[in-house]
């Protein structure tokens, strides 16, 4: 299966190693706008500054990391050049455009994945596992803080040129919300605040959201990029329902800002009226490898003709939530979800 992975910045270099590794795939070309270091198992390859370039090899799968608000267009242009996709998140930067993503792909009969890495980690399955089983309506307490300087604060403001961080994070655990209730979205509102001068007039660097579900549930996401960012409770997630809580309890997940500790679950505490149970996660795989699981799961998908409806309109529904709740931010009122879809 031949492979042009597209953006070689952290995720883009992890997917890429990925598809190194796996039997089934050969990489034929690296997409990079700028020339930059790499390891030394993606040394050997062809590099190319354009991805019209690559896309002229005909590659089987095409992987994009870039920017997201190239996301759409180079999908597109990939599933009509005769690839398959996996899609970074979030898949656009537009509702429209994931839809049109979504529907190109559903049109060739293309497969497309978009990058959730918290469905191929075991210690995430388990935790949604545990909280349907308590039963809802739910409360969903989330959020990702991430105390950011230097080159990580750098591509956080490369990010918020065309994203605010409750949309790019976000996206992975409104996704978590849906999975656990199944139930539709209905309203949304946000709260956001520009706390540093160095990001443009219009864009935030702190915000917060809150959506409300069919079934009664509601859910709120918080997330903050930057130097100015507390390291104090970066990392909550619980879930509540009225028989009782599914909670993630490890406390040492190094700083804000380490990726593996965005995935890492180490315990999950399951709270009920007749005690507390606590379940040890070990073994839990790094960023590294669940980057492979994904590539793996793209490339099964691929050779037993999986039916990824639900994977794509799951992606499409978590985006529209976060937008809504960035236009929320933005004109200082609540956001029906049927006003918006």
């Amino acid at each position: 299966m031949k492979v042009v992975v597209a953006g070689l910045g952290n995720m883009g270099r992890s997917h890429a190693l990925a598809y190194h590794a796996h039997p089934d795939a050969q990489i034929v070309g690296l997409v990079n706008r700028s020339d930059i270091d790499l390891p030394d198992d993606l040394q050997g390859y062809t590099r190319f500054a354009a991805f019209e370039e690559a896309l002229a090899l005909r590659p089987d799968l095409v992987c994009i990391a870039t920017y997201s608000d190239s996301h759409a267009d180079y999908a597109i242009a990939a599933m009509e050049a005769g690839a398959d996709v996996f899609v970074e998140k979030p898949l656009a930067t537009t509702v429209e455009d994931a839809r049109r993503v979504v529907d190109v792909a559903t049109r060739l009969g293309r497969k497309l994945v978009v990058g959730y890495i918290l469905r191929h980690h075991p210690s995430w399955q388990r935790l949604i596992a545990e909280a349907r089983a308590l039963g809802g309506p739910y409360v969903f307490r989330m959020n990702l803080n991430q105390q950011s300087d230097g080159d990580t604060w750098a591509t956080h403001k490369a990010l918020m040129e065309t994203m605010s961080p409750i949309v790019d994070c976000g996206v992975h655990y409104v996704d978590v919300m849906c999975q656990i209730t199944d139930a539709a979205p209905v309203r949304v509102s946000g709260m956001g605040l520009r706390l540093s001068d160095e990001i443009a007039a219009d864009m935030y660097n702190y915000g917060q959201l809150q959506v409300w579900f069919e079934d009664g549930s509601v859910g709120w996401y918080e997330a903050g990029w930057g130097p100015m960012i507390s390291e104090t409770a970066f990392f909550v997630k619980d879930v509540v329902s009225p028989n009782g809580s599914v909670s993630i309890t490890d406390g040492d997940k190094g700083a804000s800002d380490d990726v593996d500790g965005h995935t890492k679950v180490g315990g999950i505490l399951v709270h009920r009226r007749s005690g507390d149970r606590l379940i040890e996660m070990q073994g839990e795989p790094g960023h590294q490898e669940l980057c492979d699981a994904q590539a793996a799961f793209l490339i099964d998908a691929i050779q037993t003709d999986a039916d990824l409806t639900r994977h794509m309109e799951d992606a499409v529904q978590s985006l529209a939530i976060c937008l809504a709740s960035d236009a929320s931010i933005r004109s200082g009122h609540p956001i029906n979800l049927g006003d918006t879809q």
